[in-house]
């Protein structure tokens, strides 16, 4: 079992699929990572080398923002937006929609299960 950017990555799968194991990488990347490489799209993890594996850590480590680092950003950039009190940071302190979706009815991911409201019968 390979393991980059601090997650173990399946062995029997193809190396694009795998590396979409890893938070922040999805199809386009693992294909992107995979040409820089020179790994052919039908390559399993399996069959990867030592060095390859060093080539593809390397490669993800020096040019692309994964894992920890992701979700650090992410998280500090929604609190500078709840900090600044503008419309969307107000959004995501009440856990309501973000981007204009509506809340009459729908939105029960984002607000949870319905509560009933007492007296409501008629």
């Amino acid at each position: 079992m390979a393991r980059i950017a601090g997650v173990n990555i399946p062995t029997n799968k193809r190396v694009v699929i795998a590396l979409q194991y890893i938070h922040g990488i999805g199809a386009t990347k693992a294909a992107e990572i995979c040409a820089k490489v020179n790994i052919p799209a039908e390559r399993r993890v399996a069959q990867l080398t030592d060095a390859e594996v060093l080539q593809i850590r390397e490669t993800i480590d020096r040019d692309y923002m994964v894992e920890g680092d992701l979700r650090r950003e992410v998280a500090m950039n929604i609190k500078r937006l709840m900090d600044l009190g503008c419309y969307r940071g107000l959004r995501h302190r009440r856990q309501l929609p973000v981007r204009g979706q509506r809340t009459h009815t729908n939105a029960r991911t984002r607000k949870g299960k319905a509560k009933p409201i007492a007296g409501k019968k008629k």
